[in-house]
């Protein structure tokens, strides 16, 4: 039977944000800008102030994937810019808060950062919603959100009153559901299962009985090695094998719940206003490039180590969830997020983008890459 509402709930006819052509005009003068910085950075004119910046970020120091786009980033900064933007770039080693990461760059500890806007969802609710979403966009479709749906827009609307700026910072595509000791089977199975899980997709397992938490990075092996936890959720191939989870819980579920799950780099908004704008320019060029990378480099490293998976670990039961239990997560979706909407304008605003852009997304995605995947594509 046909619906007048969507997925999340809401009216099919919410409005989606127009692209005025601002993003493409902003992208010109971007490359424009580029080209002129790339002139002045030769040794002839490389010359004038140098600026020294801190980055903190929620990862562990040499963290493949996540840590390599601020350090990317960071690279690209000083070779743009002429040596005159230089980026240090701490880990969670050493400044030992990788969940407070947004509250150390407000303050002014740091000038940038390097995390997900997830993580802040306890003292910044609609921060969440810039990560992914449970039956969200693909990383394609989010990115088009972003620069063209007005995603940009609205984070700063969350983030600008904090004075700090967001920008996208890596994609790792869409996630794996998480390693599990025992098999999920139906709906009670999710009762009383301790998991690490952040951001919405918590709030959905708790409505399903479950006991989410969310732990750093460095001790989730230990936390599911010694039962702490009953499943881990931390991304897919592109990580987990590197984590040794498939050493320890036999069952790996697909996705639903990240189908793209962006990262972000924070930035001080004084510290921002206070660079020139050439080198403005040069920052926001080196995080775009840096975010792009990453989402390349997560797409291979992921297609890599499942190869590797199925080769080396045979054992290991790759399967989605049940589709009742699928059914039951997306029931829960759609009540928590009508009582985010309702409590919150500018949560409704984000939700109702998010739904309005994924819906005109979402039909050339099964056009196109899902009539080519299903009918057209071989393994040959």
């Amino acid at each position: 039977m046909a619906s007048d509402t969507d997925i999340d709930g809401f009216p099919k006819t919410c409005p989606t944000p127009p692209d005025d052509g601002s993003n493409v005009m902003h992208l010109r003068d971007m490359l424009l800008s580029l080209w002129t910085i790339v002139m002045l950075a030769s040794p002839a004119f490389a010359t004038g102030e140098v600026y020294h910046l801190r980055l903190a970020q929620s990862w562990p120091t040499n963290a493949p994937l996540m840590g390599d786009a601020p350090r990317q980033m960071a690279a690209l900064a000083d070779s743009l810019s002429g040596g005159r933007l230089k980026i240090t770039v701490d880990s969670a080693n050493k400044h030992k808060a990788p969940l407070a990461v947004f509250d150390m760059v407000k303050a002014g500890h740091y000038d940038m950062g390097h995390s997900a806007s997830y993580y802040w969802k306890g003292k910044l609710p609609n921060a969440q919603y810039f990560t992914t979403m449970p039956f969200g966009m693909t990383t394609p479709e989010q990115f088009a959100w972003f620069y063209h749906g007005g995603g940009l827009q609205l984070m700063e609307k969350v983030y600008a009153p904090h004075g700090v700026l967001s920008f996208p910072g890596g994609n790792s595509g869409g996630q794996m559901a998480g390693w599990f000791r025992k098999e999920i089977n139906a709906v009670d199975d999710l009762k009383g299962l301790k998991i690490r899980i952040p951001g919405f997709a918590a709030e959905i397992m708790a409505e399903l009985g479950a006991v989410p938490t969310n732990i750093a990075q460095g001790d989730l092996y230990t936390a599911l090695d010694r039962k702490t936890i009953d499943a881990v959720e931390w991304v897919g191939p592109s990580l987990d094998l590197r984590m040794g989870f498939q050493k320890i819980a036999p069952y790996y579920y697909t996705g639903w719940h990240e189908p793209g799950a962006d990262l972000q780099f924070l930035v001080h908004e004084k510290t921002y206003r206070a660079l020139p704008p050439d080198l403005q320019a040069v920052l926001e060029a080196a995080m775009r490039l840096a975010a792009f990378d990453t989402y390349v480099s997560f797409y291979h490293e992921s297609a890599v180590e499942l190869a590797r998976l199925r080769t080396e670990f045979p054992n290991v039961q790759i399967r989605p969830f049940p589709a009742d239990v699928v059914q039951a997560l997306r029931e829960a979706y759609r009540r928590l997020l009508a009582q985010q909407a309702a409590r919150d304008p500018l949560a409704r605003e984000i939700i109702e983008s998010l739904g309005s852009y994924r819906r005109i997304a979402r039909d050339w995605t099964r056009v196109s890459d899902g009539t080519f995947l299903d009918l057209v594509a071989g393994d040959d």
